[in-house]
């Protein structure tokens, strides 16, 4: 069982979903908006994938930012405070199976080469 993180009103979850859905790929979903995410989760995702790649600045809450606070965020503790203040600036979709990202974002074609388990 795989673990999708997210928001579910968001255009690219909504693109997760259906390709999930299609390939018949079994998902839990974690809302963070609802739910929230831990330092913990943050942390261990940042040491998989480096914390830059956590941190969506293309995104409208990245944008509406004062200047002077996006100047401020320069590490890795300093990402993930801001992360668990505004989670929608996390990037999204996070899957993960097992505690162990499989994938960041959404793209199709890179969807398509991973070996999804149908269990």
């Amino acid at each position: 069982m795989y673990r999708i993180y997210g928001i579910r009103n968001c255009n690219t979850m909504k693109k997760a979903f259906d390709y999930l859905d299609r390939h018949k790929v079994p998902y839990e979903f974690h809302d963070y908006k609802k739910q929230g995410i831990s330092p913990e989760k943050l942390e261990e995702w940042a040491s998989q994938a480096g914390w830059e790649k956590l941190l969506n600045r293309q995104g409208t809450t990245w944008r509406s930012l004062d200047e002077a606070v996006k100047a401020t965020i320069t590490t890795e503790k300093k990402a993930i405070s801001l992360m668990q203040e505004k989670t929608s600036i996390i990037k999204r979709p996070v899957i993960e199976s097992g505690n162990k990202i499989i994938t960041i974002g959404f793209d199709e074609q890179q969807y398509d080469t991973i070996p999804w388990k149908h269990d």
